[in-house]
Protein backbone atom coordinates (compact mmCIF):
# COMPACT_ATOMS: atom_id res chain seq x y z
CA UNK A 1 0.00 0.00 0.00
CA UNK A 2 2.81 2.43 0.87
CA UNK A 3 4.46 1.69 -2.47
CA UNK A 4 1.25 2.54 -4.38
CA UNK A 5 0.96 5.86 -2.55
CA UNK A 6 4.60 6.64 -3.34
CA UNK A 7 4.12 5.84 -7.06
CA UNK A 8 0.90 7.86 -7.14
CA UNK A 9 2.70 10.82 -5.54
CA UNK A 10 5.44 10.62 -8.17
CA UNK A 11 2.92 10.53 -11.00
CA UNK A 12 0.81 13.33 -9.56
CA UNK A 13 3.71 15.71 -8.92
CA UNK A 14 4.32 16.73 -12.55
CA UNK A 15 0.60 17.38 -13.02
CA UNK A 16 0.55 19.67 -10.01
CA UNK A 17 3.45 21.66 -11.44
CA UNK A 18 1.77 21.87 -14.85
CA UNK A 19 -1.51 22.98 -13.27
CA UNK A 20 0.06 26.21 -12.02
CA UNK A 21 -0.92 29.27 -14.03
CA UNK A 22 1.58 29.94 -16.81
CA UNK A 23 0.86 33.66 -16.86
CA UNK A 24 3.24 34.39 -13.94
CA UNK A 25 6.98 33.79 -13.91
CA UNK A 26 9.39 33.53 -10.99
CA UNK A 27 12.55 35.63 -11.30
CA UNK A 28 15.56 34.58 -9.23
CA UNK A 29 18.71 36.70 -9.02
CA UNK A 30 21.84 35.12 -10.45
CA UNK A 31 23.49 35.55 -7.05
CA UNK A 32 20.41 34.04 -5.35
CA UNK A 33 19.93 37.17 -3.21
CA UNK A 34 16.28 37.69 -4.24
CA UNK A 35 13.25 36.22 -5.95
CA UNK A 36 9.93 37.66 -7.10
CA UNK A 37 7.00 36.97 -9.41
CA UNK A 38 6.05 38.88 -12.56
CA UNK A 39 3.50 38.33 -15.32
CA UNK A 40 5.01 36.36 -18.22
CA UNK A 41 6.71 37.00 -20.55
CA UNK A 42 9.46 38.94 -18.80
CA UNK A 43 12.25 40.82 -20.56
CA UNK A 44 15.63 41.26 -18.86
CA UNK A 45 17.87 44.22 -19.69
CA UNK A 46 21.16 45.64 -18.46
CA UNK A 47 21.90 49.34 -18.38
CA UNK A 48 25.55 50.05 -19.07
CA UNK A 49 25.43 53.63 -17.78
CA UNK A 50 26.79 53.86 -14.29
CA UNK A 51 25.76 56.72 -12.01
CA UNK A 52 27.68 58.15 -9.08
CA UNK A 53 28.22 55.48 -6.44
CA UNK A 54 27.32 52.52 -8.65
CA UNK A 55 29.65 49.53 -8.48
CA UNK A 56 27.87 47.64 -11.28
CA UNK A 57 25.41 48.04 -14.09
CA UNK A 58 21.68 48.22 -13.39
CA UNK A 59 19.86 44.94 -14.13
CA UNK A 60 16.14 45.19 -14.84
CA UNK A 61 13.15 43.03 -15.67
CA UNK A 62 9.99 44.32 -17.31
CA UNK A 63 6.62 42.82 -18.15
CA UNK A 64 3.27 44.05 -19.41
CA UNK A 65 -0.18 42.73 -18.68
CA UNK A 66 -2.89 44.41 -20.70
CA UNK A 67 -1.78 48.05 -20.47
CA UNK A 68 -0.19 47.73 -17.02
CA UNK A 69 3.59 47.85 -16.49
CA UNK A 70 5.56 45.70 -14.06
CA UNK A 71 9.18 46.83 -13.59
CA UNK A 72 11.86 45.59 -11.22
CA UNK A 73 15.53 46.54 -11.11
CA UNK A 74 18.52 46.53 -8.86
CA UNK A 75 21.99 48.02 -8.80
CA UNK A 76 24.95 47.48 -6.51
CA UNK A 77 26.63 50.50 -5.00
CA UNK A 78 30.20 50.90 -3.82
CA UNK A 79 30.91 49.31 -0.43
CA UNK A 80 29.87 51.66 2.36
CA UNK A 81 27.79 53.89 0.07
CA UNK A 82 24.62 53.44 2.13
CA UNK A 83 26.14 52.52 5.48
CA UNK A 84 27.66 55.99 5.84
CA UNK A 85 24.20 57.57 5.54
CA UNK A 86 20.84 57.16 7.26
CA UNK A 87 19.27 54.33 5.23
CA UNK A 88 15.71 55.46 6.07
CA UNK A 89 16.45 58.91 4.63
CA UNK A 90 18.28 57.44 1.61
CA UNK A 91 15.34 55.07 0.90
CA UNK A 92 12.95 58.03 1.02
CA UNK A 93 15.08 60.18 -1.27
CA UNK A 94 15.64 57.36 -3.76
CA UNK A 95 12.04 56.14 -3.50
CA UNK A 96 10.49 59.51 -4.14
CA UNK A 97 13.05 60.75 -6.65
CA UNK A 98 11.45 63.25 -8.97
CA UNK A 99 7.89 62.13 -8.15
CA UNK A 100 6.59 65.56 -7.17
CA UNK A 101 7.71 66.98 -10.53
CA UNK A 102 6.30 64.08 -12.56
CA UNK A 103 3.12 63.79 -10.45
CA UNK A 104 2.18 67.23 -9.05
CA UNK A 105 -0.03 67.02 -5.94
CA UNK A 106 -2.55 69.42 -7.50
CA UNK A 107 -3.37 66.80 -10.15
CA UNK A 108 -2.56 63.49 -8.38
CA UNK A 109 -3.47 61.99 -5.02
CA UNK A 110 -0.64 60.54 -2.94
CA UNK A 111 -2.39 57.47 -1.51
CA UNK A 112 0.68 56.05 0.24
CA UNK A 113 3.85 58.00 0.95
CA UNK A 114 5.71 56.37 3.82
CA UNK A 115 8.72 54.39 5.02
CA UNK A 116 8.35 50.60 4.93
CA UNK A 117 10.55 47.63 5.70
CA UNK A 118 11.11 44.31 3.97
CA UNK A 119 12.56 41.57 6.14
CA UNK A 120 14.02 44.26 8.38
CA UNK A 121 15.62 46.31 5.57
CA UNK A 122 14.65 49.97 5.09
CA UNK A 123 12.48 50.93 2.19
CA UNK A 124 9.95 53.42 0.92
CA UNK A 125 6.43 53.03 -0.51
CA UNK A 126 4.92 55.60 -2.83
CA UNK A 127 1.49 55.06 -4.42
CA UNK A 128 0.07 57.84 -6.60
CA UNK A 129 -3.48 57.83 -8.00
CA UNK A 130 -4.98 59.87 -10.83
CA UNK A 131 -8.53 61.28 -11.05
CA UNK A 132 -9.86 58.08 -12.70
CA UNK A 133 -8.40 55.86 -9.96
CA UNK A 134 -5.46 54.46 -11.94
CA UNK A 135 -2.41 54.10 -9.72
CA UNK A 136 1.38 53.98 -9.94
CA UNK A 137 2.89 51.99 -7.06
CA UNK A 138 6.60 52.20 -6.30
CA UNK A 139 8.74 50.40 -3.73
CA UNK A 140 12.40 51.06 -2.98
CA UNK A 141 14.54 48.93 -0.65
CA UNK A 142 18.14 49.28 0.49
CA UNK A 143 19.81 45.98 1.37
CA UNK A 144 23.42 46.42 2.44
CA UNK A 145 24.93 48.18 -0.63
CA UNK A 146 22.23 47.17 -3.09
CA UNK A 147 19.21 49.21 -4.18
CA UNK A 148 16.05 47.36 -5.29
CA UNK A 149 13.24 49.19 -7.06
CA UNK A 150 9.77 48.04 -8.07
CA UNK A 151 7.20 49.95 -10.11
CA UNK A 152 3.77 48.82 -11.23
CA UNK A 153 0.77 50.54 -12.78
CA UNK A 154 -2.83 49.43 -12.26
CA UNK A 155 -6.25 50.54 -13.36
CA UNK A 156 -9.12 51.04 -10.95
CA UNK A 157 -10.45 47.49 -10.85
CA UNK A 158 -9.91 44.55 -8.55
CA UNK A 159 -8.17 42.34 -11.13
CA UNK A 160 -5.37 44.74 -12.02
CA UNK A 161 -5.01 45.93 -8.41
CA UNK A 162 -4.68 42.30 -7.27
CA UNK A 163 -1.98 41.66 -9.89
CA UNK A 164 -0.10 44.80 -8.80
CA UNK A 165 -0.28 43.77 -5.14
CA UNK A 166 0.85 40.23 -5.97
CA UNK A 167 3.90 41.63 -7.76
CA UNK A 168 4.84 44.05 -4.96
CA UNK A 169 4.32 41.47 -2.21
CA UNK A 170 6.28 38.74 -4.02
CA UNK A 171 9.79 40.13 -3.46
CA UNK A 172 11.74 37.91 -1.07
CA UNK A 173 15.34 38.47 -0.04
CA UNK A 174 17.82 35.78 0.93
CA UNK A 175 19.01 37.82 3.91
CA UNK A 176 17.03 39.15 6.82
CA UNK A 177 18.40 42.13 8.67
CA UNK A 178 18.84 41.33 12.34
CA UNK A 179 17.04 43.74 14.60
CA UNK A 180 19.46 45.27 17.09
Amino acid sequence: MKRRLFVFALLAAPRAVQAQPADWQTIVGRDLRFRLEMPAPVTETKAAEIEKGHASERIAWAAKRDDDMFDFDYVDYQPGWFSTHDSKEMARDLGRGEAEKAFPRAKYKYVRDEPVTLQGWDGYALDIEDAEGAVVMMRTYIVKDRLYRMLVTAKYDTTTRAAATRFLDSLRLSETRSQQ
